[in-house]
């Protein structure tokens, strides 16, 4: 393993334990996605919150690991070939940590292309529109006069929500009986619609029984309730 010192965002966030994954984020629906992955799978890691209350996502450390400037960000010491690994996009995150570790995604290719086409479906429509209808609901929204961004967000939203519920009618996860990175991605984005969006009626909720049974099943799971608090805001 290399040392870590070469990479700028460990002068702002030093690394305790330079051996470990070094995890970057904040506990939003994007930022889980790898914290939650990370307690599934075991694999020891060191966390670093990036708060955006300061503008840590915008500083030239951070930057230099994600010049996007978004969580989450890893910089894994072990990666491929043994050498250190920095890699941001936490749909990106989530596939590689399943493929190093052979977990949560099947080795089956055709069951394997199958869950990230669920993967994708997330990045592409449920983290983008569910995050859209948080921002015209609950944030600045309330600032426009024009309904129709909000009512557009909303329409898409519920849109989005049909296709979760058609397709998880009679199952247990979205791959059937097998949880996988396609659920890890969506149990956040999902939880903070109805939650701390409060867009529960307004998505008109109660109507997507099977999702709310799979939202359920999701947060029951240990890993997934330690995930959603790491890292701990200050």
């Amino acid at each position: 393993m290399s040392d870590l010192s070469a990479f700028p965002i460990t002068k702002r966030w030093p690394a305790k334990q330079p051996e470990l994954l070094q995890l970057y984020s904040l506990p939003t629906p994007n930022g889980v996605k790898v914290s939650i992955m990370l307690e599934e799978i075991g694999l020891p890691y060191e966390v670093h919150l990036v708060d955006f209350g300061k503008d840590d996502q915008k500083t030239p450390e951070f930057l230099s690991l994600n010049p996007n400037g978004k969580i989450p960000a890893i910089l894994d010491p072990d990666g491929p070939g043994g050498r250190p690994l920095p890699l941001f996009e936490s749909g990106a995150i989530l596939q590689y940590l399943a493929e190093k570790t052979g977990k949560l995604l099947p080795q089956d290719a055709a069951r394997r292309y199958q869950t990230i086409q669920w993967l994708h479906f997330q990045m592409g429509g449920i983290g983008p529109m569910f995050g859209q209808v948080g921002f015209f609901h609950k944030f600045a929204g309330k600032d426009f006069e024009d309904k129709r961004p909000l009512e557009r967000y909303v329409g898409e939203a519920k849109r989005l929500l049909g296709v979760m519920e058609m397709h998880l009618a009679g199952r247990q996860w979205f791959m059937d009986d097998d949880y996988t990175i396609a659920d890890i991605s969506m149990l956040g984005w999902v939880r903070n619609l109805i939650g701390f969006y409060g867009a529960r009626d307004l998505v008109e909720f109660s109507q997507f029984k099977s999702v709310a049974a799979w939202l359920d099943r999701g947060l029951a799971r240990p890993a997934v309730e330690r995930g959603l608090n790491i890292p701990k805001r200050p």
